[in-house]
């Protein structure tokens, strides 16, 4: 059974998966139509270093860059409406390949066009991230995002951090305006 994440309460990952090498981010939520189109979520992650920021540009993983220079980190596609059950956008992280530079995986979700669409959070039903094993898909932690942001169109929904020989994951659930733009100003 998946442990429910909340925030500010960090969970070890490889303490509850013994071997765990390889993990599927994924993002899930319900399909809307506003304004006459689909709302579109865009999962991303922003590889940082001890310092908060990013190693290099190409270490922010998304649609326009969808593998990290390490190749530990990879984005395979975008799903343009949350159609279907289970996760509409996933990223792949093999632990073994990542840079030992990289201290702090922050994962960000966006709405597509929300400015010009008028769509928001508050538009976004039963919008999730879990952490799951590629070896056996299993569901090792999930973050079931709750608030209703009904102005903010970005979100920092969880982060993975090192400690140790550990990785540690955490809800964020952390709003934003102004799209992709003001969360790539925070890291870079």
């Amino acid at each position: 059974m998946a442990i429910q994440i909340e925030k500010r309460k960090p969970v070890s990952l490889i303490g509850e998966e013994p071997g765990l090498n390889h993990l599927i981010a994924g993002l899930g939520w319900d399909t809307a139509v506003v304004n006459g189109h689909p709302v579109d979520l865009d999962l991303s992650v922003f590889m940082l270093g001890e310092n908060g920021k990013l190693l290099a540009d190409e270490y922010f993983v998304f649609y326009n860059n969808n593998t990290s220079p390490d190749g530990s980190t990879h984005y395979p596609g975008d799903s343009r409406g949350g159609e279907g059950d289970g996760d509409d956008e996933v990223i792949h992280i093999d632990l073994s390949k990542i840079d030992p530079r990289v201290e702090f995986f922050y994962f960000a979700v966006t709405i597509d066009q929300s400015e010009e669409r008028g769509h928001h959070f508050g538009n976004v039903q039963n919008s999730y991230i879990n952490i799951r094993n590629h070896a056996d898909k299993s569901v090792l932690c999930q973050y079931m995002l709750k608030e209703e942001f009904t102005n903010e169109d970005s979100l920092m929904i969880a982060s993975l951090s090192r400690n140790g020989g550990e990785w540690n994951v955490e809800a964020l659930g952390q709003a934003f305006s102004g799209g992709l733009n003001t969360l790539i100003e925070l890291y870079q």
